[in-house]
This record gives C-alpha cells, structure tokens and sequence, in this order.
C-alpha cells in the first residue's frame, strides 16, 4: 500500500507533463482532416501585396523585431530546382519554401542567395526586410500527402472559390 502511495504523485506528475506536451505540440497543428491519416509536409497558398516570388522568405517573430528561422544557402531548393512558388490560379501562389503567417521576404533574390559564401546574420537580415507584412491572403491547406495533383486540385478550389477545408491564416 505504501508503494502505491509513493507512487501516485510521480504518476499524477507525468500525466500532468503529457497532457501539457500534447497539448503544446496540437498549438502548431491543423484541426484539418488528412485523407490519408499521415503527416507531411505543410500546404500554404498565398498572395501578397507585391510580386516577391523571386525573394527569399524568412520567419520573423511574433512581434516582427527579429528573424527566428531563415534557410541557408543550401536549403532555397526544392526537388533539385530553386524553390521559387508556384503560380496558382487568381494570382495565389503555393509555398514551396517553408513560409508561416510570420514570414517576411528578403531583399535578396534566390540567385543572389545561391551566390553568398555564407548565410549573413538574423541581425542583418532584419535590414533587408522588403515588408514585414507582406501577405494579403494565406491559406493553410492541409499537407501534401492530402492531395493526388496538388497544384490541380488546389486550382479547382481556387476557381470555385471554395476555400472550406482551409484554414484562413491571413
């Protein structure tokens, strides 16, 4: 009895540790249904106030003062080729990067990011921020394990104007 005893502050403590681990992980998630039950990686169709398609993307914190994620010079590839985004039906573009509804664009285009021997600082970055806000619209589409013809199903919800299923971020 007195092991049971012992035990069950440990046990009510690693409860209390899961249930807070679970929960801060789900934050991040979509409450969007994946057809095929995996994750993978994120779906994000946006438009933006200028033409920044050719400029690198980076992650800005919450409040916008400092850069948080930025690639390096290796990691604005995707599938071998630069990871410009795709042209989208109605001016949407869909990610190929990694953007967030916090992201900025750089000055810098990818070419000119490809050349640098190495990646400046996120103290520097923040000088060659083009807008700070730059989305107009950003949509959260599920993941891409959840689409057959991503770029073709995408354009048909575009066309439609069926946004349903998306989470609106922007």
């Amino acid at each position: 009895m007195r092991k049971i005893l012992a035990l069950t502050p440990a046990v009510a403590v690693l409860l209390l540790f899961s249930s807070c681990c679970r929960k801060h992980a789900e934050q991040g998630t979509s409450n969007l249904p994946s057809k095929t039950g995996k994750a993978g990686p994120p779906v994000y169709i946006y438009k933006t106030k200028a033409d920044y398609s050719k400029h690198v993307p980076v992650i800005l914190s919450p409040d916008k003062q400092r850069v948080v994620s930025y690639p390096d010079v290796k990691d604005v590839y995707y599938q071998g080729e630069l990871a410009y985004p795709v042209p989208l039906h109605d001016g949407f573009l869909l990610d190929r990067r990694g953007i967030s509804p916090d992201a900025a664009f750089l000055t810098y285009t990818y070419e000119e990011y490809i050349q640098m021997t190495s990646v400046p600082s996120p103290e520097t970055m923040m000088e060659y921020i083009l807008d700070k806000d730059p989305f107009t619209a950003l949509y959260y589409c599920g993941t891409r394990f959840q689409y057959k013809d991503l770029v073709t199903e995408l354009n048909e919800k575009i066309d439609k104007k069926d946004f349903s299923g998306f989470e609106k971020r922007k």
